[in-house]
């Protein structure tokens, strides 16, 4: 796997919890995989990662070719009042929190918004959002285009998302604009529709 030494990808700019040097597991392919906990399972084609820093606690990223040019993210069990990413070490706000009577247009901004911040930046735009299904359950698909400060490239992004039993269940992947995008999304795309989704009962505490 190649590996760029100076990426900026949505996760990079998270500080808190992250190790000074990622660990790299290269992933079987073509079997069911546990991705972030217990409650997801996806099966990857040949060539993927996974990384050992996360971009928060319910969360794990891929790369095949490096995070600046492709990183998937899986987000599992986000529970209520619960934010997507650890908060960046220099960032004066908190994040925008999950809440499980999220309408699917309302996670789609929380999203936005979060990735607002972590970039800080404006320059995110959110592009189609329409229905579609995570697993077996209803959700929402959108896409998104950013340029992050002072990195002069473009990058476009596809995310689904399904709020399952109160708790959120998004996937998303990132990649240049340029070339890497297109040639991606059809295999993201094919993977995203083998995740099997199995979340923990609720006994009545988060």
């Amino acid at each position: 796997m190649k590996f760029i030494p100076f990426a900026i990808s949505l996760f990079a700019l998270v500080g808190v919890s992250m190790p000074l040097k990622a660990e790299w597991t290269a992933l079987v392919s073509n079997e069911q995989l546990p991705v972030a906990g217990k409650s997801m399972k996806v099966q990857p084609m040949a060539g993927w990662n996974r990384s050992s820093a996360k971009p928060s606690s319910r969360s794990e990223r891929w790369t095949r070719d490096g995070l600046a040019l492709n990183e998937l993210t899986f987000f599992a069990d986000v529970r209520d009042g619960e934010a997507l990413y650890y908060k960046p070490l220099m960032a004066e706000k908190d994040l925008p929190k999950f809440r499980s009577a999220m309408l699917p247009t309302e996670i789609v901004e929380l999203f936005e918004n979060s990735n607002r911040m972590i970039l800080a930046s404006s320059v995110f735009t959110i592009g189609k959002v329409e229905p579609a299904s995570l697993g077996i359950h209803s959700g929402v698909r959108f896409t998104y285009e950013y340029a992050a400060p002072d990195e002069g490239l473009s990058r476009k992004g596809e995310g689904v998302a399904a709020v399952v039993d109160g708790r959120l269940y998004l996937v998303n992947f990132v990649a240049p604009a340029i070339h890497y995008f297109d040639r991606d999304i059809s295999e993201i795309r094919q993977m995203i529709s083998t995740l099997q989704l199995r979340p923990p009962k609720r006994t009545g505490g988060r």
